[in-house]
């Protein structure tokens, strides 16, 4: 019991994030004692892959949903061998989101229904993707922007066409012009390089530990489904496939399910965040 007891006092939780709030993401380094191999992670009732982080440490990538309500949210830690256990409270602050109201033609916002069968088959696909992620970590470099461009549409945006409330943006939207590479945010297999109804040409990279890059609208693939690609790797070109009024790039990242922000991302495992 007493060594158990202090091998819990060993262990040591920081967390990096741009904030805690829905949309964001949330790393743990964990500092364990030398004899500790393996640490298993819960939070938001999810199993949470921790990986290796040097000799004495261990990361968790934790997403906060953008449904996430606000609070505290309790982070189950279990180190083995010894049998070493701590929490962490996960306070979860408020978020706006802001809302857009458009009058659009109602042929853009209520599909056929011809198209009904297809859509039902591509979101069966994409929620079995989500759940299929490579129990290893497949890259090891900082991420990077799939297309130099600024985003210009905010993540967790309201839509409401013609008076209907549509589904939260579950990703940023970068107004590249037609035809500019899209680069592989990080390493990966490409495991999604099909056309689907609403995203058009779409291009999702498994990055393993349930980390995924979804890149949608594109005018062409350059890879190809179960291919492994580098970080900055040429997947695909910008395009206005599928959904949308004009070119550009829409990213959209899911961690363990939970829709993040890709900014979110970049700032705390990009090149000016986490270097590992």
């Amino acid at each position: 019991m007493l060594a158990s007891i202090l091998l819990a006092a060993a262990l040591q939780v920081t967390p990096e994030a741009r904030s805690q709030r829905p949309g964001e993401l949330v790393v743990l380094t964990i500092a364990v004692p030398p004899s500790v191999t393996a640490v298993r992670v819960r939070a938001f009732n999810r199993d949470v892959v921790a990986f290796g982080a040097g000799a004495r440490s261990f990361r968790a990538l934790i997403g906060i949903d953008l449904a996430v309500h606000p609070g505290t949210y309790r982070v189950t830690i279990d180190a083995e061998p010894g049998g070493a256990h701590t929490t962490y409270d996960l306070v979860v602050s408020a978020r706006r989101f802001p809302t857009r109201r458009l009058t659009v033609d109602p042929a853009f916002v209520t599909p056929p229904a011809s198209a009904r069968d297809r859509i039902e088959r591509d979101a069966a696909l994409l929620e079995a993707t989500w759940r299929g992620s490579s129990s290893e970590r497949l890259w090891t470099t900082p991420f990077v922007r799939p297309v130099l461009e600024a985003a210009n549409s905010a993540f967790g945006t309201r839509s409401v066409f013609n008076g209907e409330p549509r589904n939260a943006h579950g990703g940023a939207d970068f107004m590249s012009p037609a035809g500019t590479p899209i680069r592989a945010p990080n390493a990966g297999r490409v495991v999604v390089a099909r056309d689907l109804y609403f995203s058009g040409n779409t291009v999702v990279i498994d990055h393993g530990l349930g980390l995924f890059s979804l890149l949608a609208h594109l005018s062409a693939f350059d890879v190809h489904e179960g291919d492994r690609v580098a970080v900055g790797e040429i997947v695909g070109r910008v395009g206005a496939t599928g959904r949308v009024t004009g070119p550009h790039l829409h990213w959209a990242v899911r961690v363990d399910g939970a829709r993040v922000d890709p900014l979110s991302v970049l700032a705390v495992l990009g090149t000016t965040g986490l270097q590992r």
